[in-house]
């Protein structure tokens, strides 16, 4: 084996498990500040870990952009956004089925559904610019200050229900001092894992994209699979990590944030910091971006469904993942089975689908 294939295997897999370890730190230490703080794991995995594991798409769309390949910085962050839906729920209901809140179909979803046809929008004269990338900050940091907001009033609430009566000469200020240390050493141990996530996602990527160039495959087909599944390695492992610790709120709060983080975060910081703004292929808008939106939209009856994502809806995402792929795939070598592939997809799959979407949709509906 040449040596620097043997380089980027061995980057690929050295970024796989400090990226492991680093996510299994900071779902654990993220729980525990939620316990501290009082705040839910729900917007413990919609705000701090959404951030958190969003943080490598930042880095790859900026560092593709000003090196010129913004088909794979835009083609990145649409991917990821697929692959956290479809890959990274599926593969986390499969381990554990997932319990979906009430208030993520309410709002979170909905959210992401209108963010996306914004940027679809924004998208369609080839470019995201400066002030529509401003606009999008605007949306996350006031989305954030809802959400904080909204949890220190239901926390004061909760609060004032349960007020305990004092004690005289009780030791107030050493629980205080208690209280303090114990948010300092965990805010160290969450920046420390975040560490670990954000380089060893940074070390998978790079050799994983080393090699997809090696066996020669377009900049967009790279940012849309092999960048995209590794930018989503935080949020997968975070992910799966928090389903088998039973934080199941953390689970699939961290894939609905993180979809609303990369299309207002880590687009707005494309658009904002990138002299011409972010490229957006035309690909993208013909294809990949409605089928983000599509995925999105089908999540809301499959969500409402018993506010859950079992084994089996779990297994249909991943098949649908791989049928995504392997189109990607066909599409880019134009491979003699893409026409029969297309219209296996076009005339039955997909119109299956729907009709069982609508079926679940109904039932729910009428036992509600």
């Amino acid at each position: 084996m040449p040596e620097s294939n043997l380089y980027l295997l061995t980057l690929f897999f050295l970024g796989l498990i400090v990226l492991s370890l680093g996510a299994e730190l900071f779902v654990k230490t993220a729980s525990r500040l939620a316990k501290y703080s009082g705040v839910s794991p729900l917007v413990i995995g919609l705000t701090v870990v959404a951030f958190g594991t969003s943080a490598p798409e930042v880095a790859v769309v900026l560092e593709a952009g000003f090196l010129g390949q913004g088909d794979l910085a835009f083609g990145n962050i649409v991917g990821s956004n697929i692959s956290n839906s479809l890959l990274i729920l599926g593969i986390s209901a499969v381990v554990a089925p997932l319990l979906v809140s009430q208030r993520l179909i309410k709002i979170e979803v909905p959210l992401v559904l209108l963010i996306s046809g914004i940027v679809f929008v924004m998208g369609l004269d080839g470019q995201i610019n400066r002030r529509e990338g401003w606009f999008l900050f605007g949306v996350v940091v006031a989305y954030s200050i809802f959400v904080i907001l909204k949890a220190r009033g239901n926390n004061k609430i909760t609060s004032d229900k349960n007020i305990p009566e004092s004690t005289p000469g009780a030791p107030i200020s050493l629980g205080v001092a208690n209280q303090q240390k114990n948010l300092i050493k965990n805010g160290l141990l969450l920046l420390f894992g975040l560490a670990g996530v954000i380089l060893g996602a940074g070390w998978l990527v790079s050799g994983a994209s080393g090699i997809a160039r090696i066996i020669g495959v377009s900049d967009l087909v790279i940012g849309l699979t092999v960048v995209a599944v590794g930018t989503s390695l935080p949020e997968l492992a975070t992910s799966i990590t928090a389903s088998m610790r039973g934080e199941r709120d953390i689970a699939i709060g961290n894939v609905i944030g993180s979809n609303l983080f990369n299309l207002t975060f880590v687009v707005g910081s494309g658009a904002v910091v990138l002299p011409q703004g972010l490229a957006v292929p035309g690909a993208s808008i013909s294809f990949d971006l409605p089928v983000m939106i599509a995925i999105t939209a089908a999540c809301l009856p499959i969500f409402y469904a018993g506010y859950n994502i079992n084994r089996w809806e779990g297994l249909l995402f991943l098949a649908y993942y791989g049928a995504y792929v392997l189109y990607l795939f066909l599409f880019s070598t134009q491979h003699d089975l893409l026409p029969a592939f297309s219209t296996l997809m076009l005339w039955y799959i997909l119109p299956a689908t729907g009709l069982l979407l609508v079926f679940i949709l109904v039932k729910s509906w009428r036992q509600k």
